[in-house]
């Protein structure tokens, strides 16, 4: 059998607890998408957190929120999955890209500063395979220029930056709860704040612009309670509580899951330091990676190619994170100035990584490395 390259990791407890939410007759927004909220803020830090169904539909309204419209510039990385892009032209804004650092492959904070304009409003920070971002030099540079910060930190829950939670560090912290993320309901996401104004916005615009949902107005009106009023042009990007009894299950499990994603990425250190031709991933001394990818760099295209095609004939299915956003037909239009991320994404690969691998995969993969001519 191939060993995937990312694989969700769910047992009975989940099982169970779709179970109970299917036969509650509650199935969509309501007192499990409550619950998760709650308990996930309590996670990461934050005053806040509220449920959403993607990581994608996080993004689009953590960017409204800010007020950002046609004519502003947001400074994004290209190196990340296409929503944190899709996200700034939804509202018309213009998509700035800065580039990447050598080693972290997460945006360079120099280079943010280089591409800030007078219509730049907000800088969208990815935390790139799990490994979490210099926010402290991010966030001097923002309060500088008056800037507010959004995070992309779907890979990134459970990761710390100096002793604190990703989730509590930024105005907006945006994670997915897709099925192969660190923390998965199946389907999801959830933006993560401190501010009551901000959570009441993304409330009403997860629901179609409806003030209060009808779980809400179920349980505490009525007469009225099938009255609604809607205040804004909002989206239906609610979370279910099929996908919120999930996710509380996943909360009590997500520490030990990524403990198990850090020993894997020290068996793959272990298994292949002595090689010359591969640069492995690290982590700073100040953060704490959640290892929702473990990517490594070869020494050119071919020869990741060549590595690509030889773990697959050896059963092991690589990944590449991530064909640079500005390189995709949609964004060809922007020009893009980023050198490191134009070199290094043709020599990226990302091995399996999930807490399931066992250590006979793990072995596996490591021997199928080991075993290409170079």
């Amino acid at each position: 059998m191939t060993i995937p390259v990312l694989k969700p990791s769910i047992g009975e407890e989940e099982i169970a607890a779709v179970q109970e939410v299917l036969r509650s007759g509650w199935l969509g927004l309501g007192p499990k998408t409550a619950e998760f909220e709650e308990k996930f803020a309590e996670y990461v830090g934050a005053d806040y957190a509220v449920g959403l169904n993607s990581g994608t539909a996080a993004l689009h309204l953590a960017v409204e929120a800010l007020g950002v419209q046609k004519g502003d510039e947001v400074i994004v990385t290209p190196m990340t999955f296409i929503s944190s892009v899709h996200a700034i032209a939804y509202t018309g804004a213009t998509p700035v890209f800065a580039d990447i650092e050598h080693d972290t492959m997460n945006i360079d904070v120099k280079d943010i500063e280089q591409k800030i304009s007078d219509k730049t409003k907000a800088i969208i920070v990815v935390h790139l395979a799990g490994h979490p971002c210099e926010i402290d030099e991010i966030s001097e540079l923002a309060d500088r220029y008056g800037l507010y910060i959004i995070e992309d930190a779907a890979h990134a829950c459970g990761a710390t930056y100096k002793g604190h939670k990703v989730g509590s560090l930024s105005d907006l912290t945006c994670f997915s709860f897709h099925a192969v993320k660190n923390l998965t309901c199946g389907e999801g996401g959830a933006i993560t704040c401190n501010s009551e104004w901000y959570t009441r916005f993304f409330k009403e615009m997860r629901w179609v612009g409806i003030s209060k949902d009808t779980w809400t107005r179920s349980s505490k009106e009525k007469v009225y309670a099938w009255q609604y009023w809607v205040d804004k042009i909002g989206y239906k990007y609610h979370m279910s509580d099929i996908n919120a009894a999930i996710g509380i299950v996943q909360l009590q499990k997500i520490d030990r899951l990524n403990e198990k994603r850090r020993y894997i990425a020290k068996r793959y250190v272990e298994g292949l330091k002595d090689l010359d031709w591969i640069t492995l991933p690290q982590e700073k001394p100040h953060i704490s990676s959640s290892w929702h990818l473990f990517q490594i760099k070869l020494p050119s295209r071919k020869i990741r190619d060549n590595l690509i095609a030889h773990l697959k004939d050896n059963d092991v299915s690589p990944g590449v994170h991530y064909l640079p956003a500005h390189l995709q037909p949609c964004y060809r239009n922007i020009k893009a100035s980023v050198p490191v991320a134009n070199e290094i994404w043709k020599r990226i690969l990302s091995l399996p990584m999930f807490p399931d691998l066992t250590d006979g995969e793990t072995d596996k993969v490591i021997d199928a490395v080991r075993s290409l001519e170079v």
